[in-house]
């Protein structure tokens, strides 16, 4: 496995039992529907949140979030609305991003955005 995917694994467990802290299910871990991905979905209470995961060196240039861009959201909006018409979920939908910084292979921030970009994901009904 690349240095790159061994990083991006980390970021995703470091992530993921961030949620399961906080009190969320996670429902899928690198769900995928036709050529899209989505990192991790999670469910709390009413509210599914498709998260996006960022891991990045503390030295990168550009920042988890910003690394998020227009498309990626796009792609990731497109992969939440298949999700919930797959699986006919209708709770509250959230697009999050949960951002891992890392330090020579070890972890060493990881934040929680919530709500970090406001999109048009339909529940189904």
């Amino acid at each position: 496995m690349a240095i790159n995917q061994e990083i991006g694994k980390i970021g995703e467990e470091a992530a993921a039992n961030l949620l399961i802290e906080k009190g969320y299910a996670i429902l899928a871990r690198n769900y995928r529907i036709g050529h899209l991905e989505l990192d991790i979905v999670a469910l709390k209470g009413d509210t599914i949140a498709f998260v996006e995961v960022k891991t990045r060196s503390v030295n990168y240039l550009v920042s988890p979030q910003e690394a998020v861009n227009y498309r990626k959201r796009n792609l990731i909006i497109s992969a939440a609305n298949g999700y919930i018409r797959n699986f006919r979920r209708n709770e509250n939908a959230r697009l999050d991003v949960i951002t891992v910084l890392h330090k020579n292979g070890a972890v060493v921030e990881v934040e929680h955005i919530e709500n970090a970009y406001y999109p048009s994901v339909r529940t189904y009904h």
